[in-house]
């Protein structure tokens, strides 16, 4: 779990991607939504069971494995 629970992993659920409080809506589906143009309030306008603080967690731990991920440098 991560940012207070807000990001869950379960094997179970979408093949083990990070998904919202065990819920079937992954972080891949929310950062999607947002590249594609939706506003937060036109996520939370589809999918009721969000609220706001579970897009930004889902934000915050896409940075997160960004800033952990590999680093190459040209030689």
């Amino acid at each position: 779990m991560n940012d207070q629970g807000r990001i869950t992993l379960d094997p179970a659920k979408r093949g083990g991607r990070p998904c919202i409080r065990g819920m079937r809506i992954s972080v891949y589906d929310v950062l999607e939504m947002l590249a594609s143009g939706m506003s937060e309030t036109d996520i939370l306008k589809d999918f009721p069971e969000l609220v706001v603080e579970d897009i930004r967690a889902c934000l915050a731990y896409a940075a997160e494995r960004e800033h952990k991920g590999l680093i190459v440098s040209a030689a």
